[in-house]
């Protein structure tokens, strides 16, 4: 298997959106893309581990159980495109389902060279599978992957876990509406969705007892201080995560214990923050059967099959592209 990692341009993006969300009126908050640096990856490999969070085991399952009726749904010769791929552990069973029929080239798209090397790693066995990392943000990786591809060959797009959680409304429809824009007709995306749960299920999945989430959230602020020459005082904040009834999602936040300023050169800010007031770190939509469809069909794409495990609902949605 060849392995090959294109980098990223770098930018100053990490401190433009640090000063944004930061002095930003009301509800403060930082992206949530920035929680996977070196040590953020590592800590969520341990989270998908912990017997509270149970949406990796899921998706994981359903691959085990679905992998080749997943595939019997795609025609042809295809190439893959996976938008924020982590270990590669859960992708390499749907690899090997694929592998069955013609050898094929997998594109993971990271912003976190650590995940990258990570899921390079994990595949490096894999001699039918050719892997080409792109250290890029993910509409921007999938443009050249789509550029490369070769005349008759379909594009399968995966997008799996619950990153599409993370979007507000609007802003899923936008983002996967600009997915669909850049795939041709008969091109399919398979979209990982983490489903409804109770109140307690959820609030016990990300405030776990052992910490690693709460280590998790805090270590952005690690982050900023490392590489923004901040003076975060890791102790003045807690980890808060609060269940969103109303949108059916879970609200990470970082707390502040005390009336605190923090200074931030690289960012070229000085924040204030009163005791109590938080950080809005991370949002984790959860959805129904029939919300993920209404979604395809507003995004441009058309709901084709549904594959789901019930120990921890959660559904894996193959949506082609119209």
């Amino acid at each position: 298997m060849g392995t090959n990692t294109i980098p990223a341009t770098k930018t100053n993006d990490f401190a433009l959106l640090v000063r944004e969300g930061l002095t930003k009126r009301g509800q403060k908050e930082l992206p949530s893309k920035y929680l996977y640096d070196e040590i953020g990856s590592a800590l969520f490999e341990l989270i998908c581990v912990l017997p509270e969070y149970g949406l990796t085991r899921a998706e994981e399952r359903i691959f085990a159980k679905y992998a080749a009726d997943i595939v019997s749904h795609l025609p042809g010769p295809v190439s893959v495109a996976e938008l924020g791929s982590g270990s590669g552990r859960k992708t390499r069973l749907l690899l090997q389902a694929l592998c069955r029929h013609r050898a094929l080239s997998y594109f993971p798209i990271e912003i976190s060279p650590k995940a990258l090397a990570s899921c390079e790693r994990e595949l490096s066995d894999m001699h039918c599978v050719s892997v080409v990392g792109l250290e890029r943000e993910y509409l921007d990786g999938l443009l050249e992957v789509a550029a490369h591809r070769v005349e008759g060959q379909r594009l399968l797009v995966l997008f799996l876990g619950s990153t599409m959680g993370n979007f507000d409304v609007p802003a899923n429809l936008e983002f996967l509406r600009e997915i669909r824009g850049i795939l041709w007709e008969g091109d399919h995306l398979l979209l990982g969705a983490d489903l409804r749960k109770s109140r307690d299920t959820l609030l016990a999945a990300y405030d776990d007892p052992l910490g690693v989430t709460s280590a998790f959230n805090r270590n952005l602020l690690v982050r900023i201080n490392r590489e923004l020459a901040a003076d975060f005082a890791l102790d003045q904040f807690a980890h808060q995560a609060i269940f969103n009834e109303q949108s059916h999602s879970i609200e990470m936040h970082l707390r502040s214990l005390m009336n605190q300023g923090v200074s931030i050169p690289g960012a070229g800010i000085e924040v204030e923050l009163a005791e109590g007031e938080t950080i809005w770190t991370e949002t984790c939509h959860k959805y129904s059967l029939e919300e993920l469809n209404s979604i395809a069909i507003q995004s441009g794409f058309l709901p084709e099959a549904i594959w789901l495990d019930h120990l921890w609902p959660f559904a894996d949605c193959l949506w082609s592209a119209r």
